[in-house]
């Protein structure tokens, strides 16, 4: 189901008169507006699966294969959850986004998915290298200053589906309160990536994350901390609304090329008693 123009006029009537301030780091901007995941990926062909009455609201790739639900009544704390069917030839794989998780940043993963995969997937660490960030060398790293941090885990594998490699890495993200320089407060947001995700969808919601670029927020929009700063932006809201359309606006011509080549044979599905959505 195409973005309507009733839809693009509600997101451009929204943040034409609210005035922008760059808010950083990043990861504590909040929330933000979810339609840039949504309407990116209804951009892309997504489908609204959902019952349209509910708070809850589930989306549905045009080959079904994947599928995006946002739980705002979730009796957990992952609100975002995403998910990936297992093919004859690839695994099945899940993700889960805390509560307060930038749109933004997971658009940038969102994005990443709907575009094609690249031939030689980049590893996260190094962005975050290259963003400052103190790595460990453990396969942790740490923002500067100190209030997120990606780690790698390793997990084994249980030997029970064929494709998967006997160990694997699970990628895991938490943004948390620091009130003084050896305490580690509560958990604002986390984000968890199991051990079949593809990594180069892993880099893009990571290398987004590690942008030190700020995010635009209005003036009272919610934020994940009172430690954020915010000052005004040089940009004007119809500038904001401009860019959201563009971005629209690249996913739909990269879909129509990506759908004029030829398809791939894919073999059926194997059936498997594990399911690879298991959550935490």
């Amino acid at each position: 189901m195409p973005l309507s123009e009733r839809q693009l006029a509600a997101f451009a009537d929204k943040h034409a008169w609210r005035i922008p301030f760059d808010t950083s780091p990043r990861h504590l901007a909040g929330p933000g507006d979810a339609r840039h995941v949504t309407h990116g990926l209804a951009a892309a062909g997504w489908s609204p699966t959902s019952d349209p009455l509910s708070a809850e609201i589930v989306l549905r790739s045009p080959d079904h294969r994947h599928s995006l639900q946002f739980d705002p009544q979730s009796a957990t704390s992952a609100w975002w959850r995403l998910r990936a069917e297992p093919t004859g030839i690839e695994p099945g794989w899940y993700a889960e986004f805390g509560e307060l998780v930038p749109a933004e940043i997971l658009a940038g993963l969102t994005d990443a998915l709907v575009a094609p995969a690249p031939a030689e997937p980049a590893d996260p660490l190094p962005a975050l290298e290259a963003a400052g960030w103190l790595i460990d060398g453990r396969g942790a790293a740490v923002s500067d200053p100190p209030g997120c941090r990606v780690e790698r885990r390793s997990e084994k594998g249980d030997g029970t589906v064929p494709w998967r490699e006997p160990d694997r890495a699970s990628w895991h993200i938490e943004v948390r309160d620091h009130p003084g320089p050896f305490a580690a407060g509560p958990r604002i947001w986390h984000a968890w990536f199991d051990g079949n995700t593809p990594e180069h969808l892993v880099t893009a919601f990571i290398t987004t994350l590690a942008d030190s670029a700020p995010l635009q927020r209005g003036m009272y929009d919610r934020t994940a901390h009172h430690g954020v700063v915010q000052k005004p932006s040089p940009l004007t809201p119809e500038q904001v609304v401009e860019a959201h359309a563009a971005r629209l606006a690249g996913i739909r011509r990269q879909t129509r090329v990506v759908r004029r080549q030829p398809e791939a044979v894919t073999p059926p599905a194997k059936e498997s008693t594990t399911r690879s959505t298991a959550r935490r």
